[in-house]
């Protein structure tokens, strides 16, 4: 504690001869020492400070031994000794000095060495004052920095909590950010725990570390005597102090937690807009007691967790909305298709930070039709909100009542873009509908602005089918009636159709082409299985995180249950081409041969040559007709003439002439079984023949 220096305490050359009065006023005493004979004279006031009387004091500052502690006269003796070795000009030393009524005060002294020509220290002139005011203050002043250090330690633990919470996306979020080991570093507790209001009673939601459970307090009254439901009750912060006081309050919940070794505790309700949602104990191994900055900072710590808390809860409510809304305008339940495999898959999209954006209008669909036939859709409204989801919904419903009144695909599209736009809605939408053929295989497509379907093959290929496509659905206004041409494909046995929307295709830093070559890697080295591959699919695009979200359809093709595989022609007939007509008979008559059932040739042309002539007299459009091999129940031909008009076939007398009005009848008599469907606008008549096995 010496000072050392060449200037701190060297005299002015005009220091008094007598400065006891100058020392005097400011509370100093002074001494003179005469190292060759080793006496100290001392002056009145260093007389008072070293609590001597004159008459007790002999100049010999052993004489002072009484009033300086061994330990302080060794320390003090060390400085001024180490002072007179190295050559230094003076010295300084605090000390603790006796008083006569044996109390112990500080003392401070500094001294200035004369010395003579040679180096050789002669003299030393120095003061005394009482140090005990100075130091306490100093003391003070530590013990205040120690307190703003501390305080600044629990703001800062403050700050650094509610950074963390504010990424705090869900209740389970911000548990995970409270119980994680660097949090309750932070936070300077050994354990901790939460619980949430509900119905009247506080579930517990959260305890940490895992070991400091306390049975039987998974769900309490708020009425119970523990420290979380008082906390609730009162709306105010419980601290206790001592593990005595912990004992003494909550005698119930005390022996559980002894094994933590609990010194203090603070409970703090969790209070958003005056009302409580839950309470938080911090449970403290290292500390007794709390002081009033400290309490206010936990409760400002609770205040950050409190309203942390109702963020996630808003959040998840509107999740639990959002998602409500989607799954209920999603098909409830996929209908089994005779003749194919069918896997679906959603799942929405994750975007952080973004409350109620982890929904959009992506959607699928498949739509049992007459004939065996079936629709598959999907598609996709622009936007990640309610509102998409809400439109989406009433275009699925749509497109589904289009499709099954008999619609063409064509049709069913055009129709789906009027209503989108007279929906009065700023949303877009794209769309892919296919309308399959099970029996045959036809597949034919239209699509709006959609991504082009993938098609693999049964040995693992995989390959993009392009669809000529129109505009997105809803653009109608804008660009007056939407034309959507038609696609054709056939699926063999054992293919498998893949419809997706773009969220499963489209990656950062990649354009679309790039997207769907991966995809078509992917798909050609998935399983086998439609859903582990559905399953495979929407793995990848969880991986990848994507701001869209993700619909798929795989459909595919199983093979014949008979021996015989199915197959489809068809030919367009239209008003005054006879050619035309010629032609359809002969595919007709070449194929029934072809195919095994020559025996019933005659049957099927007459038949078909009749209603085709029905539809070109009684129609104003073309007639298309189509002869398929069936193969489910057996093997059968079928021939369908389709044409523009909505008006039912019925029976009527022949005419005087016999040479109408027998149509009908032949029909009833030459076919196993006949019917009418509905197709949009027009309708198609069809009839069954059963043919022999040929196999």
């Amino acid at each position: 504690m010496a000072d050392r220096g060449g200037s701190a305490l060297s005299l002015p050359d005009d220091w008094p001869a007598h400065p006891d009065p100058i020392l005097a006023l400011n509370r100093m005493g002074s001494f003179d020492w005469d190292l060759d004979t080793g006496l100290m004279q001392m002056d009145a006031q260093a007389h008072d400070i070293f609590d001597v009387r004159p008459d007790e004091y002999d100049d010999r500052p052993a004489t002072l031994s009484k009033r300086v502690p061994p330990g302080e006269a060794r320390r003090l003796d060390t400085a001024v000794s180490q002072a007179l070795k190295d050559g230094s000009e003076n010295y300084g030393a605090y000390f603790r000095m006796r008083r006569r009524d044996g109390t112990l005060r500080w003392t401070h002294t500094q001294g200035y060495i004369r010395r003579d020509d040679t180096g050789r220290p002669r003299r030393i002139i120095g003061i005394v004052r009482d140090a005990t005011q100075e130091l306490g203050e100093s003391e003070a002043r530590l013990d205040q920095a120690a307190r703003d250090e501390a305080r600044r330690e629990q703001t800062s633990v403050v700050e650094l909590t509610t950074a963390a919470l504010a990424h705090a996306r869900t209740v389970q979020d911000v548990i995970d950010v409270l119980k994680d080991t660097h949090g309750l570093v932070h936070l300077g507790a050994t354990s901790l725990v939460m619980g949430l209001v509900e119905a009247g009673r506080i579930r517990l939601v959260a305890e940490g570390p895992s070991d400091s459970f306390v049975p039987g307090t998974r769900v309490t009254r708020i009425d119970e005597p523990y420290p979380m439901s008082e906390a609730v009750r009162t709306l105010g912060p419980r601290f206790i102090e001592s593990p005595e006081e912990f004992a003494e309050r909550y005698p119930i919940l005390w022996p559980h937690i002894t094994g933590l070794n609990i010194t203090s505790a603070a409970y703090l309700p969790l209070i958003v807009q005056a009302q409580p949602i839950g309470a938080m104990g911090l449970l403290y191994s290292d500390r007794h007691g709390f002081t009033p900055e400290e309490r206010n900072i936990l409760v400002a710590l609770g205040s950050s967790i409190a309203q942390s808390l109702q963020r996630a809860m808003f959040y998840e409510q509107e999740m639990d909305l959002a998602q409500g809304l989607q799954q209920a305008m999603l098909p409830r339940s996929i209908p089994s298709v005779p003749g194919a495999d069918v896997a679906v898959r959603y799942r929405a999209a994750t975007i952080g930070g973004s409350v109620g954006r982890d929904i959009g209008g992506d959607w699928y669909d498949l739509i049992p039709l007459p004939g065996g036939r079936v629709g598959a859709v999907i598609g996709d409204v622009q936007g990640h909100d309610t509102h998409a989801a809400a439109v989406m919904g009433q275009l699925r419903i749509v497109l589904r009542a289009y499709a099954a009144e008999g619609h063409t695909p064509a049709t069913v599209m055009a129709r789906a873009s009027v209503f989108l736009h007279e929906l009065d809605t700023d949303r877009s939408a794209t769309c892919l509908y296919a309308e399959a053929d099970l029996s045959t295989g036809v597949l034919q497509m239209v699509r709006a602005g959609h991504i082009d379907p993938l098609v693999r093959r049964p040995d693992g290929s995989c390959r993009r089918v392009t669809v000529p496509g129109g505009l997105p659905l809803g653009l109608s206004a804008e660009f007056g009636r939407l034309e959507y041409p038609v696609g054709t494909v056939e699926l063999d046995p054992g293919d498998t159709l893949l419809l997706c929307t773009d969220g499963l295709v489209e990656q950062p830093g990649a354009d679309l082409d790039d997207g769907m070559r991966t995809l078509t890697a992917l798909v050609a080295t998935g399983p086998d299985d439609v859903r582990d591959l559905a399953d495979r699919l929407i793995d990848v695009a969880a991986e990848r995180c994507g701001d869209d979200d993700v619909a798929l359809l795989l459909l595919r093709r199983r093979g014949p249950e008979g021996p015989q595989s199915g197959r489809r022609l068809q030919r367009h007939v239209a008003p005054g081409d006879p050619t035309a007509l010629t032609e359809a008979r002969h595919m007709i008559r070449t194929a029934v041969g072809v195919w095994g059932a020559r025996d019933r040739a005659d049957e099927i042309e007459l038949v078909a040559d009749e209603l085709i002539t029905n539809a070109l007299m009684h129609t104003e459009g073309s007639a298309i007709v189509t002869l398929r091999a069936l193969t489910g129940s057996g093997p059968r031909l079928r021939v369908e003439v389709e044409d523009s008009s909505s008006a039912l076939p019925r029976r009527r007398e022949a005419g005087e002439s016999g040479v109408s009005g027998r149509g009908l009848l032949l029909v009833e008599l030459l076919t196993d079984a006949w019917g009418v469907e509905a197709r949009g606008g027009g309708k198609a008549v069809w009839c069954e023949f059963v043919v022999p096995d040929q196999h």
